[in-house]
């Protein structure tokens, strides 16, 4: 048998059964748990948050305590105890490779032959009474319950979208109201998944805005110096409108913005942001053919960055993603260049 290890920081204990000692654990958070989590959200350690893949008890579980399924990303493991305080249960986590529930099901580690290796590795069978584990409804893409059911006798439940919903649903005998099947994608919700899309955004446009200030001190038409603050300073500002457009204020206007495409959204967003920019920074230095440029390059770039964010939305699919892009990116990358062609040659030209 292979239960996971004691020493994590967020075990409180263990509890004796047949299988050995599995760790116990708590609903409740501690500051590690907040700054974990607050790391994560801006991206930093945010592929390596994990815990132990197997058998943990919440609180004092038994023989017919029910058994929950989730993730081996810490913070998919968090929510959950965080969403039953006061409950006895055990957490069977699967080893998803540091990957939330929902984006390991599209992936397939979160699957069926991992969920029959876990039941089957953690002793499951000799631990509880019962045969069900209760799994989380947005795993289903990734788990053949049948095939659970005939490789290791345990029936799949699939239980709410929201854990926080759970405590009711197994009162309720493991029924769902129709409104523990839905997932909304609220502005609260979509606020917090922004600070690890502009972190990625940021990243790159570090790269970009050296390259972009070296090009304008090179090829403007006045000393090296005298170019960077004039035209690469303009450029280093076009890039952050296009993050922010992109990546900040298309998540949070999401609803309302037009079209289904995460890039067609970011567009409307990426020309305000390009106008209010050459409105804000032009003073006569910058030629109509410079701004020409900038006017499509923003909303370009913007539109790509928006793009990004279908890996953060609940109501996206693996298959439509794929086919945004097929259409999206020539687009994008044919604007691009013509974009940055204007750019140097209004460079050359002034």
């Amino acid at each position: 048998m292979s239960l996971p290890t004691p020493d994590q920081p967020f075990v409180v204990g263990s509890i004796e059964t047949r299988v050995g000692k599995v760790p116990r654990v708590c609903s409740a958070w501690d500051l590690r748990d907040y700054w974990g989590t607050f790391k994560a959200r801006w991206g930093a350690g945010r592929m390596n948050y994990k815990v132990d893949p197997g058998l943990y008890a919440l609180g004092n579980p038994d023989e017919a305590s029910p058994v929950l399924v989730t993730a081996n990303y810490k913070m998919s493991f968090d929510r959950l105890r965080m969403a039953l305080p006061g409950l006895d249960a055990w957490i069977l986590v699967l080893d998803t490779n540091g990957i939330n529930v929902w984006c390991a099901a599209g992936k397939g580690t979160f699957g069926t032959l991992e969920l029959l290796d876990r039941i089957e590795s953690s002793g499951l069978s000799n631990v509880v009474s019962h045969r069900q584990v209760i799994l989380p409804q947005l795993a289903a893409p990734g788990v053949a319950a049948h095939l659970v059911k005939k490789g290791s006798g345990f029936k799949v439940i699939y239980g709410p979208v929201r854990a926080e919903d759970l405590p009711a649903f197994l009162r309720n005998g493991f029924k769902a109201t129709p409104a523990m099947r839905e997932k909304a994608f609220p502005l609260r919700e979509r606020i917090v998944l922004i600070p690890v899309e502009l972190v990625g955004a940021l990243k790159v446009s570090l790269v970009i805005m050296p390259i972009l200030l070296l090009l304008s001190g090179l090829l403007g038409p006045r000393d090296f110096t005298a170019n960077i603050l004039s035209h690469g300073m303009l450029a280093a500002a076009a890039v952050l409108t296009a993050v922010f457009c992109g990546a900040v204020l298309t998540p949070v206007f999401l609803p309302w913005l037009p079209g289904r495409p995460f890039s067609l959204k970011g567009l409307p967003i990426g020309i305000l942001g390009a106008v209010l920019l050459l409105l804000l920074t032009w003073r006569g230095e910058a030629s109509l053919l410079e701004m020409l440029a900038w006017f499509l390059l923003v909303p370009t770039a913007a539109a790509y960055v928006a793009m990004n964010f279908t890996g953060a939305s609940t109501y996206t699919s693996l298959s439509g993603v794929k086919k945004e892009i097929r259409w999206a990116l020539p687009f994008q990358i044919g604007a691009s260049v013509v974009g940055l062609s204007l750019w140097v040659y209004s460079l050359s030209v002034a």
